[in-house]
């Protein structure tokens, strides 16, 4: 869920009072250049050494200087354009500064793997889950071997409830934990590293801006250290709180007596109060998301903004009843610089995430420059405002949240309804106020959020012009005063509840929202032009024109192969298997990713969306066999795509997907769009009732891929020694240009004989990074290296995807690099726990 800053209330944007600008005022190019020098700053793959931005800084300082000196008019423009380049490059150049500095306090590649002994303190109020508890550690000291060792500041660890083959293990499970308690554990720790999938989340990112550079879990079992509470100190002091308020919350709506919709209303409750999203189930975000009411269901910029408006007024009320207080200070600048400090201190309670202050920061601007007693027009104090908050977080412009925000707090300005007469002034006319913003709001922006997500909410009009009331006028104050009087939570859950019934009936309707394929960024930033033009106060023919500026990013399909070619794209799903296979007008997905955990699967959070943003609907799910790490995202997928049909190799008992699978069997094959695809295994006929070929892997679909022109594929599943001699032995057709690595490169396949029957000229490892397994094992990788055989493993490359007409490979991390993902060594690092495998660049790259 997206907490980011959502845009203020209907009715409720600040009003500008508006004068001339002053006449080529350097001010405002300086203030574009902070932007343009954040975002070329963002592009980088690696950062310069520290040299390099530092002459970059004196180059943008000598240029800043120039420019604000005064020349001759004819040079003005002259003048204007040296501002703003000089400040794109001192913005740019100090970003890389920051990030350099940031990556000094990264961890040593060397410590991965290892039983660190860590002392630290909780630093958040824990999130606990099914199977785990999630903490941030503040590191106080470290050893390896009794030696010191030096790791990040700040780690993100799981405490799981699980013994090691998953089943209950009271013995190992986390006790209760509490913010600000001293610790002392045993961890393994690693590189934060996150899946990379087109348009997928950036984890690496996120993890950055939360300043963690280390993840890792607590070594708690039976043959390890015990860990060691040691005391409970003051640090932390508002984390402790928010946890004492969350558990109240969640002790009194969700105890053993609560019906299922109050502990869902609890969970709500929780969030809005806390700032605690994962309190809130799963179910109702799909719900907030289809009607487009997400925004309201955590601590957003739209209730810190909102409680900044009524904290203010709160306070030029109080202020006004005292005259002594008045003249010592004007109500209208106390109740500014309170609202401000109040929402603050909202802000820090609520977790001070990263929405949380960009908004803080947003209000703290304009409030300054109000206090100086400026009336710059709307354009420039918008400006201020961008430009206060990426100077404090640079990596800001990257996120969703902060375009969506940021335009629609424009657009509010821009169109100023209020100017439009004594609408307001009539009976309900706040009412038809409130509505024509909304809509304005809504209209302005469809086309960014379907640049953004592929998706937009069609009874979002409908959904927001009851549930943004309900929830910042009733719902949030309800719940807030709650911490003063513990029953009126009762009250906020009701509400919520009620809220509730209302969304999920609008939810239900047909088209509810729409999803399209996303849009190259060139043909989304027309689009979100287009919208902008329809809402501004301008002549209706004018407005007009925005319309067809919208129909390329409606009408956008994304490239698909030719007649007779096909491609394919291994999705990076962790220590799993899942590989899209398009044709010209068909698609099949093979295997559909692992179970991560209770709630949480590679479906849900890498494959819809996958699929979402290339425009598929999949006609085929082909299941290679059982395991949950190829079949733990298929429920997810078939709620999507209820039209695929589902060929696999599982077991009648085994089935939870509620849909009837077709038997795979040697010998059936189709064909689409000019390609071939054949079964080449299991063998026809049930399953043995025991032995070796009774395994679920024995049993795994190997398909077959051609191409007229002969470019062929293999997708082999989990086959194991045993049935890649027996496919070699009976003369399958196995020769391959690529082939899907069996069994994650597990030691127990990819044999001798098999690889010289296949011959492939590209090797597809899909396994999770640093996996418990060793997948793929050395060994392994040897043969490959020593047949020619180029190896991409998803954890060095991410999504592969590969083109049968070219015959060309490439990752995703090498198409999208950037500094602060995971950078991996140019030479193995040592095996510790599982495997460390560098694969070299070749000729497939692009």
């Amino acid at each position: 869920m997206d907490a980011s800053p959502a845009p203020p209330i209907a009715g409720t944007a600040p009003a500008i009072r508006r004068v001339s600008a002053p006449a080529r005022w350097p001010g405002t190019a300086a203030l574009l250049g902070v932007p343009l020098g954040t975002a070329l700053q963002l592009q980088q793959a690696a950062l310069w050494p520290a040299w390099a931005y530092a002459a970059l800084a004196l180059t943008g300082g000598l240029l800043l200087g120039m420019g604000v000196v005064r020349c001759a008019g004819r040079f003005a423009a002259l003048r204007l354009g040296l501002v703003a380049l000089g400040a794109a490059l001192l913005v740019g150049a100090l970003c890389g500064l920051r990030a350099g500095a940031f990556l000094a306090d990264a961890l040593d590649p060397a410590l991965e793997g290892r039983d660190l002994r860590v002392t630290g303190i909780v630093a958040t109020m824990p999130q606990p889950r099914e199977d785990a508890v999630r903490l941030r550690l503040a590191v106080e000291s470290a050893t390896l071997q009794d030696r010191p060792v030096r790791l990040p500041p700040l780690l993100d660890l799981s405490w799981y409830a699980t013994g090691r083959w998953g089943e209950a293990d009271a013995a190992t499970a986390p006790p209760p934990l509490r913010a600000g308690e001293r610790w002392r554990l045993t961890l393994r720790l690693k590189t934060p590293h996150g899946a990379r999938n087109p348009h997928g989340f950036d984890y690496e990112l996120w993890l950055w801006e939360q300043g963690v550079q280390a993840t890792g879990y607590v070594r708690a079992g039976r043959a390890d250290t015990p860990p060691e509470r040691l005391a409970a100190t003051w640090h932390y002091p508002l984390q402790q709180l928010r946890q004492r308020v969350r558990d109240a919350i969640t002790a009194r709506l969700a105890d053993a007596d609560a019906s299922p919709p109050q502990r869902r209303a609890a969970g709500v409750v929780a969030a809005l109060v806390t700032g605690d999203q994962r309190a809130i189930d799963r179910a109702d975000w799909d719900i907030f998301r289809a009607t487009g009411v997400a925004h309201l269901m955590s601590i957003s910029g739209l209730h810190i903004t909102l409680f900044a408006w009524l904290a203010a007024a709160a306070l030029a009320w109080l202020w006004r009843r005292s005259a002594r207080l008045c003249l010592w200070w004007p109500a209208p600048g106390a109740a500014l610089v309170g609202g401000v400090l109040l929402a603050g201190g909202y802000a820090a309670f609520s977790g001070w995430g990263v929405p949380a202050q960009r908004t803080v920061l947003m209000l703290a601007a304009v409030a300054l420059l109000r206090l100086s007693d400026r009336h710059w027009p709307w354009p420039q104090v918008w400006l201020l405002a961008c430009a206060a908050v990426l100077l404090a977080d640079p990596w800001a412009l990257l996120q969703a949240g902060f375009w969506l925000s940021f335009v629609a707090v424009g657009i509010l300005f821009a169109t100023d309804m209020r100017a439009a007469g004594p609408l307001n002034k009539r009976a309900g006319g706040r009412f038809l106020l409130l509505l024509r913003e909304q809509a304005v709001v809504t209209v302005a922006l469809a086309p960014l959020t379907l640049l953004l997500f592929g998706q937009v909410s069609l009874v979002g009009l409908v959904a927001n012009l009851v549930a943004i009331p309900w929830t910042t006028l009733l719902v949030t104050p309800l719940a807030l005063a709650g911490m003063l009087w513990p029953p009126l939570w009762q009250a906020a859950a009701g509400c919520v509840q009620l809220l509730g019934a209302w969304l999920q009936w609008l939810a239900a309707w047909p088209l509810a929202q729409i999803e399209l394929p996303l849009a190259p960024l060139p043909v989304g930033l027309v689009a979100v032009a287009g919208g902008l033009l329809l809402v501004l106060r301008l002549p209706w023919g004018v407005r007009a024109l925005g319309l067809p500026l919208l129909l390329p990013a409606l009408l956008w399909q994304p490239a698909r192969p030719a007649p007779g070619q096909f491609d394919l794209l291994a999705a990076d799903v962790g220590q799993g298997q899942a590989v899209l296979v398009r044709t010209a007008r068909h698609s099949l997905l093979y295997d559909a990713g692992p179970r991560f955990a209770p709630g949480s699967d590679a479906g849900d959070r890498v494959l819809v969306p996958l699929l979402r943003a290339l425009g598929e609907r999949p006609d085929l799910l082909v299941l290679s066999h059982g395991d949950s790490d190829h079949t733990g995202g298929a429920a997810a997928v078939l709620a999507q795509h209820p039209q695929m049909r589902v060929l696999g190799s599982i077991d009648a008992g085994r089935e939870p997907l509620g849909v009837p699978v077709q038997p795979c069997a040697a010998g059936q094959h189709w064909q689409w769009d000019g390609v071939e695809f054949s079964v080449l295994h299991p063998p026809p006929g049930p399953a043995p009732a025991s032995g070796q070929a009774a395994r679920p892997n024995a049993r795994s679909c190997v398909l077959r891929i051609a191409s007229p022109e002969g470019r062929t594929a293999l997708l082999v599943g989990d086959i194991e020694r045993p049935q890649e001699q027996a496919l070699v032995d009976a003369g399958a057709p196995l020769a391959a240009d690529v082939l899907l690595v069996p069994h994650h490169g597990s030691k127990t396949s990819s044999s001798e004989a098999f690889l010289d029957a296949v011959r492939p000229a590209l090797a597809l490892v899909q396994s999770g990074y640093r996996n418990p397994f060793g997948h793929p094992a050395p060994e392994v990788t040897a043969r490959y290296h020593a047949r020619g055989i180029t190896l991409l493993a998803s954890p060095q490359c991410g999504a592969a995807q590969w083109e049968s007409g070219s015959g060309r490979a490439a990752c995703q991390r090498e198409r999208q690099g950037r500094y602060w993902q995971h950078q991996f060594p140019e030479k193995p690092i040592p095996e510790i726990d599982g495997a460390s495998v560098f694969l070299s660049k070749q000729k497939f790259f692009e």
